[in-house]
């Protein structure tokens, strides 16, 4: 009966602005038949992470901010609390953040990819003016014309400049230049009671604050102000391996204290051949590490790190003795050092072969169980040890990555959660299970269940005894995020309350029940 009436009111509001507004609106396709309108509905129904599959009322296919405010500012204003609103970007969400169930979906995609970019002169800052559904691959095909590009990336580029905004935006050059929330002058942002901001550090700095890493919560950016720099024509691309993982965290380590001569680490487990293979897609070197992976009862593991140098063609830098003054500090296994030179574009888009690849084979639209953590310092082993007794090496699919990150590096008053440092110490990790689970080779319901399952008690597990905290984070339960949160859960609920108060925003999140209202208290 409430679904019923729910979906009444949406229909009656649907109607309500098609008559008075220049919406582009597509509803169910129980109202209007599926011929047209089912794919559509369909893939605001899902996620890159094949998990949930959450129905939206209707989806909004906005041609300006302005009818993300109408919407927003109507249902604010309106009987229609209950009718709730998810903006979607690329879809690359794993556990439905993005979608609303019986709500309306807002697909970003749909709003005029607009970039307009400004040339900083002497002491001036260069930066790009971007709409909040434009990706960052249109983005940096646009700045590269200028000799321009943002400081810090994601690993992947075809997913929205809004999206990563909302959650923080992390990859190899986090540790030097910080996580792209890091990296944002000014935002437009629609709140949730419909009102259009344009906020900074200066101007409306509490909205600012709460949208980075704000997890949609509070507002949908329709626009967004990107610090950009000096692009390098070239990238040194080198990759390490190890057998010994103190050794490889302090390598990793080393690196990051480094940041005047290196722009990019990461790293990842070698837990098998597929791992091996499927890493190296996108590396265009000829590779000779075979390692002995050992048996089935007594596997042996590796570890990989890659590391990048810019090339900027400079006549007074040369890159390959920057390499090689880094290389020689390190200890991985003697002779399994490999680099290779690329360019600054495709060094960035790598992840596309990946995943053009994986298309080609059926592997790309599988279940991505995916989970992300920061861990911090101390409890890297510990973490380490943890999956190792959660995961077989000899059937797993996918790729673990694990790379340090710098504390300084990240603001204070954001929404994101990072881990209690407990002390003055500065390095955490990132801790990333890439998981896939392929239906079609066996990984049935119950199979992914189990991994879904697995992975929670990782999560859980790791929060209790090193306190480490998911990123990208997924909480079954509104006391999860309440001790998600921790100490930070108050701010964050009085923010709620303050942008958004009839909870209208981000309903895929779980983080306050449907509908509710009122202060949000622990």
């Amino acid at each position: 009966m409430e679904i019923a009436m729910v979906c009444t009111r949406v229909n009656l509001l649907i109607l309500i602005l098609s008559l008075c507004s220049p919406y582009k609106f597509i509803q169910s396709p129980m109202d209007f038949g599926p011929l047209n309108l089912l794919p559509t509905t369909i893939a605001a129904s899902s996620d890159f992470g094949r998990i949930l599959f959450h129905s939206p009322s209707a989806v909004l296919k906005p041609q300006s901010p302005r009818d993300i405010s109408l919407l927003l500012s109507f249902l604010s204003a309106s009987s229609l609390g209950k009718v709730t609103v998810a903006a979607r970007g690329a879809g690359h969400s794993i556990h439905g953040q993005a979608q609303a169930l019986d709500g309306i979906v807002v697909e970003m995609r749909s709003l005029p990819a607009e970039i307009e970019l400004h040339k900083g002169g002497e002491g001036d800052a260069s930066y790009a003016d971007v709409s909040g559904g434009a990706m960052w691959i249109e983005l940096l095909e646009q700045s590269l014309k200028a000799g321009l590009a943002p400081r810090s990336w994601t690993d992947y580029l075809y997913i929205t400049i809004g999206g990563t905004l909302s959650n923080a935006g992390i990859s190899g050059q986090t540790f030097k230049h910080g996580p792209q929330i890091s990296n944002v002058l000014q935002l437009e942002v629609v709140t949730g009671r419909g009102e259009t901001m344009t906020c900074s550090p200066t101007k409306n700095a509490e909205l600012f604050s709460a949208v980075l890493g704000g997890l949609g919560q509070f507002g949908i950016i329709t626009r967004a102000r990107i610090l950009l720099q000096e692009a390098p024509q070239k990238v040194k691309w080198v990759r390490a391996f190890y057998d010994d993982f103190g050794t490889f965290t302090k390598d990793q380590e080393l690196l990051v204290s480094m940041p005047d001569m290196v722009d990019y680490v990461e790293g990842f487990i070698v837990l098998n051949e597929q791992s091996l293979h499927s890493s190296s897609i996108a590396f265009p070197a000829n590779m000779d590490f075979s390692p002995d992976f050992g048996t089935k009862g007594r596997p042996k593991i590796y570890y990989c790190i890659e590391f990048a140098v810019h090339d900027y063609q400079r006549k007074n830098t040369n890159v390959e003795h920057v390499v090689e003054a880094i290389s020689v500090q390190m200890s991985h296994i003697a002779s399994h050092l490999y680099s290779v030179e690329v360019s600054y574009f495709d060094f960035l888009n790598r992840v596309r072969m990946e995943e053009m690849s994986l298309r080609s084979s059926g592997l790309w639209e599988v279940h991505h169980p995916w989970l992300n953590m920061f861990v911090p310092k101390a409890g890297i082993r510990d973490l380490r040890d943890l999956l190792m007794d959660n995961i077989s090496p000899d059937n797993f699919e996918g790729l673990i990555l694990i790379y340090p990150l710098l504390r300084d590096k990240w603001g204070t008053n954001t929404s994101v959660v990072l881990p209690d440092s407990g002390s003055t110490e500065q390095v955490m990790y990132v801790v990333g299970i890439l998981r896939s689970a392929n239906p079609d080779e066996g990984c049935s319901h119950h199979c992914l269940q189990e991994l879904l399952r697995r992975h929670r008690h990782i999560a859980d597990t790791a929060g209790v005894r090193i306190g480490a905290k998911q990123y990208l984070a997924h909480h079954p339960t509104p006391a999860g995020w309440h001790q998600h949160f921790g100490p930070r859960w108050e701010r964050f609920a009085e923010r709620k309350n303050r942008f958004d108060p009839l909870s209208i925003l981000g309903p895929g999140q779980g983080i306050f029940p449907k509908g509710s209202n009122g202060v949000y208290a622990s």
